[in-house]
């Protein structure tokens, strides 16, 4: 009897044990068994989860505080796709190195959600335009009403002196909005000149002669009245010493220096047309104040010193092309006291195509649709619920889509400034105009000249906010705030989300809503 009593606990506890083990291998099984869906950045993350629901398991590649741009995927990034269900991105125009993440892949039952498929990529400077005036050539212009001569010019001028001229008009007026601009040869275009503000010009003579003129503009940035170009000679009388070759080549003799230079200010790109402010720091007080800047194209070309830059802040008009920066602190014989390590000043015009499409609500909705769509053909058995979540989603968007309109549609200012270029689909979709003050860094204060620009911007446009991205309200902000007469404000273009949003726990609907806030106080 008792042999059988202990029988039937040993069974009892057997079929205990089995079910425990079966009841955890379930729960295993079911989290196992959650679809597993990579997304890009943050826009792409959010939009995924919401779809998605508890039904996957959602990760974001592109983290705060990186770039979503010039991303660079890890080895685990590549591993986390490779076992992946779902990968969601938006755009080779936003994301560059997608094509190359997918090239290393090797993951044959991967579903790949593009979701600006179905979506125009396009060029939205219509809606708005990046702040450049600086182009003359061939465009119209209107007919100057004066004529201005230039003084001091000398009969040639060496290497390395400073040329000082002065432009002069030959009638009194109210007028002090001066530009100075120079070519290589009449078969070049006429190039902007940083830090020429007024009717002085102080240039660096840097080896090769050019040309030079000057222009006045009126309180409306009309050419009021503009020089003839005058030639500048530089004639070394073909002798190149020791000091001149360097500067050419880039090349300096090494004072022994342990000391190093930081370059701070550098975004993590620019459009062509933009405004790079650099300024470069050294670890410690010296009484030196020799500076040149250097810009190359690769490092297959020679170091070539940049003209007119020389102090430790840098303030150069981007042409379209790349380059590559570096600063460098001489002496009182000129020997190299102290130099920067290069860095790499990125311009990316995105092909022509604006990359933002989830800043406007409308298309935000045909981005769901496709994660929708590549959820529902990764796990069919989900579909339902994908498509339930998706509809409700949705449904957010078109209410904030619809806010946007009634806030917006009456206003008769409809002019907005914005740090960087990004709103541009915002401002297509409420018939606004978006104007970006191009390379403006909330690291680097502004030259005075680059101030006045943007105070006459700020006065042609009669606009009382200037924008900034991502809660980026330094105080160099609140300096160019003042010196303009404008406030400073935050639009997120949510290329992360910020620290800010993350704090208060707030999203994508929340941060457009914040967005339409801060555009309540321009657009009136």
């Amino acid at each position: 009897m008792k042999s059988t009593w202990f029988a039937t606990i040993l069974f009892s506890s057997l079929v205990c044990t089995t079910l425990i083990g079966c009841s955890q291998n379930e729960d295993e099984n079911t989290a196992s068994d959650k679809l597993s869906v990579v997304t890009s950045f943050y826009p792409m993350y959010e939009f995924a989860q919401q779809v998605a629901g508890d039904r996957a398991d959602v990760s974001l590649m592109v983290s705060a505080g990186e770039d979503a741009h010039h991303y660079e995927p890890s080895a685990q990034d590549v591993a986390a796709v490779n076992e992946a269900k779902v990968f969601v991105y938006s755009s080779e125009e936003m994301e560059h190195w997608v094509s190359s993440l997918l090239n290393t892949v090797e993951n044959d039952d991967l579903v790949i959600a593009r979701t600006a498929d179905g979506v125009d990529v396009v060029d939205t400077s219509g809606s708005g335009h990046a702040h450049d005036h600086d182009q003359h050539g061939d465009e119209e212009k209107q007919q100057a009403a004066g004529t201005i001569s230039i003084q001091g010019v000398a009969d040639h001028y060496h290497t390395g002196n400073m040329i000082e001229l002065t432009a002069e008009l030959d009638e009194e007026v109210d007028y002090d909005h001066w530009h100075w601009y120079t070519r290589e040869s009449a078969d070049d275009e006429w190039a902007t000149v940083p830090n020429q503000g007024g009717p002085e010009f102080n240039y660096e003579a840097s080896g090769e002669s050019f040309e030079v003129r000057a222009v006045l503009f009126d309180e409306n940035h009309n050419e009021y009245a503009e020089s003839d170009p005058v030639e500048i000679v530089i004639d070394d009388h073909g002798q190149e010493d020791e000091h001149e070759h360097d500067e050419e080549h880039g090349q300096h003799h090494e004072h022994g220096s342990d000391s190093a230079i930081e370059i701070v200010g550098l975004a993590d790109h620019y459009h062509t047309g933009d405004v790079v402010t650099l300024v470069a720091l050294l670890e410690e007080d010296v009484d030196y104040d020799h500076w040149h800047w250097y810009t190359r194209m690769s490092e297959e070309d020679e170091w070539e010193a940049v003209s007119g830059q020389g102090t430790d802040h840098f303030e150069y008009k981007t042409t379209g092309e790349s380059f590559e920066v570096r600063a460098v602190l001489f002496d009182d014989d000129h020997h190299t006291y102290a130099e920067s390590e290069p860095v790499s000043v990125i311009i990316d015009d995105h092909e022509s195509h604006d990359p933002h499409i989830w800043l406007d609500p409308v298309l935000a909705q045909e981005q769901v649709n496709v994660i929708r769509d590549a959820l529902i053909e990764a796990d069919p058995d989900g579909q339902a619920i994908y498509e339930e979540n998706a509809e409700a989603f949705n449904k957010e968007l078109q209410a904030l889509h619809e806010d946007y309109q009634v806030a917006l549609e009456d206003a008769e200012s409809r002019v907005f400034v914005v740090q960087h270029q990004a709103f541009g689909y915002l401002a297509q979709r409420y018939q606004l105009e978006q104007v970006a003050i191009g390379g403006l860094s909330t690291e680097v204060e502004p030259s005075p000249s680059r101030i006045a620009e943007i105070g006459n911007l700020v006065e042609e446009h009669n606009v009382p906010v200037i924008y900034y991205q991502q809660g980026a309200n330094s105080a160099i902000a609140e300096t160019v705030a003042t010196e303009t007469g404008t406030e400073t404000a935050v639009l997120y273009d949510l290329e992360v989300l910020s620290e800010e949003l993350q704090a208060e726990n707030l999203g994508y609907v929340d941060a457009m809503r914040k967005n339409l806030e801060a555009l309540q106080v321009s657009i009136k």
